[in-house]
């Protein structure tokens, strides 16, 4: 049975959810935002499970536009083995982000499960979308949403917060649009898979073509381009900076699918973009370069990163500073360019996903009953939270990478793929352990005040603001607070998943292997049978050298 039909629905559920969530009441909106969202689940699973048992899961549509056909554009859909988990990751961390709203967000609600499912559109699309223009809208359109969940519903600072956000990822964006662009019209197609696009009849995808046809120069700016919009996304350093304030001011699930899902985009983008397109096929001395570079950039972030998360007094942005941190190790992972660092960073991208948005999840929590984030005026929580309290501890030794959960094998592998990389050094791997000590220091440190201790928090009337396991809720802060069955419905899922992924992370590795080694292997094919279309011809007649060193 043909399951290609699998990628159109699971665009068309949520984009459907969004558009008839508008109309609905305030009351209905967020049932109808979750039974969307876990719909969009259940094809996602289906999905997977449907391309594990070997289903070819492409879309390429009969016709297109004329304009389209006529620079190598079309709506294509597929699959990867590295694709498929964040597709996994990007539907399961969004009903548990709608429902921590039910209780926060009670504002203008239509509108804000409208945008929620809009984004989950726009992220999905990135995750299929095999054709680079596709992917740079997609990429793009998930600005809009985010800029109005953080400008709307998000905390005092949220105008300048948003701004901020869609002006860097923007800007940043314009210059991987030149880029796009340009590798395109050179190649006559904008195909991520060597099977051609539109009219156009020859067999080589934009990633090849830039492999076999640019000049080292070409490559090194259009390598510029994409590491412009992709490191603002991440973010690495210095590029970081929007993302603290975007953070601390999103409700909690922005901040959720902010730090789950929205900062693998620029990840994901280095991996299937930016390190074929720049780096494969490259000489030597011009990889050590970039990865040298690269790699430095990302220690930096790491230590930046560590040791401003370590005085921050707000909770929310101690974790939004670590999230830099995190992902200086995942790009430096990648950045190997070995098959130990790679998986290693694709592995991190999902595993930073479900402690840092499990973090952001229990600390919204926090701030539903207190309305405060400061440590300074928060201690002793387990006195009467217990439950919540249970979870902080445990998505906190989740994040610090303890053996037997989830973030322990990611930060081994990309810390592991620096000291064996064949274009870096150890120094660079031992420098990043040192970010992994002071990961420990500071969570633990902000966890051991908040957590442990005499019992101090705000005198807080929540009224009605909060249910506990009996549906009633509480007076001052000094009473039983604890979470109720809703939020423990929430975070058991992901506690679950943690655990799965720290004792069993084969069921992720085992799969990307063949595409990582596939990734990192330039193409070689005798010039005759590449010249077989009229971008590829101009390029013939200009007598462009092709040479591939040999690894």
């Amino acid at each position: 049975m043909d399951s290609s039909f699998l990628l159109i629905l699971l665009l068309v559920t949520p984009l459907a959810g969004a558009v008839i969530g508008g109309f609905l009441s305030d009351a209905a909106a967020k049932g109808w935002a979750l039974v969307v969202s876990l719909a969009t689940f259940g094809v996602s699973v289906w999905l997977a499970m449907r391309f594990f048992a070997g289903a070819d899961l492409v879309v390429h549509p009969p016709s297109a536009p004329a304009q389209l056909t006529a620079i190598g554009a079309s709506f294509s859909l597929g699959v990867t083995h590295i694709s498929v988990w964040l597709i996994l990751l990007t539907t399961f961390l969004q009903p548990l982000a709608i429902l921590s709203s039910f209780k926060s967000v009670t504002i203008r609600q239509r509108e804000y499960y409208a945008w929620i499912n809009a984004l989950l559109v726009a992220m999905l699309g990135v995750f299929v979308a095999r054709d680079l223009l596709l992917f740079y809208v997609f990429f793009e359109l998930t600005l809009i949403p985010m800029f109005f969940i953080i400008g709307i519903w998000g905390g005092p600072e949220r105008r300048h917060a948003a701004t901020k956000f869609f002006l860097f990822t923007f800007a940043g964006g314009v210059l991987t649009l030149a880029a796009a662009v340009y590798v395109g019209m050179a190649a006559g197609t904008f195909a991520l898979d060597d099977w051609g696009a539109g009219a156009l009849i020859h067999k080589y995808s934009v990633i090849h073509y830039a492999q076999l046809y640019l000049t080292p120069t070409a490559r090194w700016w259009v390598m510029c381009g994409l590491l412009a919009g992709f490191a603002v996304k991440t973010p690495l350093f210095p590029v970081h900076t929007w993302l603290p304030l975007a953070h601390t001011e999103a409700p909690t699930a922005g901040s959720v699918i902010l730090a789950g899902v929205l900062l693998k985009l620029g990840t994901y983008g280095l991996f299937i973009l930016a390190v074929p397109i720049g780096l494969i096929g490259q000489t030597d001395s011009v990889i050590r370069e970039w990865t040298h570079f690269i790699a430095i950039i990302c220690i930096i972030g790491i230590i930046y990163g560590a040791l401003c998360a370590w005085v921050q007094p707000d909770i929310k942005k101690l974790v939004a500073f670590s999230s830099v941190s995190h992902l200086g190790f995942c790009v430096l992972g990648l950045f190997a360019l070995n098959d130990i660092g790679m998986q290693g960073s694709v592995l991190y991208m999902i595993n930073h996903g479900l402690s840092t948005g499990a973090m952001f999840l229990v600390i919204g929590m926090i701030y539903d009953r207190y309305h405060t984030r400061d440590i300074n005026k928060l201690s002793g929580l387990a006195a009467n939270m217990p439950v919540l309290s249970f979870f902080f501890i445990f998505f906190t030794l989740s994040s610090i990478g303890l053996p037997g959960l989830n973030g322990f094998v990611s930060e081994f592998l990309t810390t592991l793929g620096a000291f064996t990389s064949p274009y870096l050094n150890p120094w660079y791997g031992s420098v990043a352990a040192i970010g992994i000590i002071l990961g420990a220091v500071y969570m633990l440190h902000m966890a051991a005040r908040v957590i442990m201790g005499p019992l101090k928090v705000p005198d807080v009337d929540h009224g009605d603001n909060h249910d506990d396991a009996h549906g009633h809720g509480h007076g001052h802060g000094l009473k039983k607070n604890d979470i109720g069955f809703r939020e423990v419905g929430i975070l058991i899922p992901l506690a679950i998943v943690v655990i799965i992924i720290g004792v069993k992370p084969g069921i992720i590795l085992n799969g990307m292997r063949t595409q990582i080694e596939e990734l990192r292997e330039a193409p070689v094919v005798p010039m005759a049978q590449k010249i077989t279309s009229p971008a590829n011809a101009a390029v013939a007649q200009a007598d462009v050298k092709i040479a591939i060193p040999s690894r």
